[in-house]
């Protein structure tokens, strides 16, 4: 997914890493690029947010229970497929 705008931070970036950006797993150089680029790009921000959505149900409907390392591995590794399936 691109919005066709130049940044500094590329949109496929962003989404790739944005349950990262979610999980607090980032440094704050990479956060704070994220964040910029979220602010100046509709189509990116709109994706963070429907995954940010995403999370929270999870983690309501489920958050009692610990996700085991493999199956957030094999979620992560879908949702790539899945985009990547979609951006070509």
């Amino acid at each position: 997914m691109s919005c066709g705008k130049p940044h500094e931070t590329d949109c496929r970036e962003v989404l790739d890493r944005v349950y990262e950006y979610l999980d607090g797993e980032l440094t704050a150089g990479d956060v704070a690029d994220i964040r910029v680029h979220l602010d100046e790009c509709g189509p990116c921000l709109e994706e963070y947010d429907l995954d940010k959505a995403i999370k929270q149900l999870v983690a309501k409907k489920c958050g009692c229970d610990p996700v085991p390392d493999d199956l957030r591995d094999k979620v992560l590794a879908r949702i790539a497929r899945v985009r990547a399936e979609l951006s070509d």
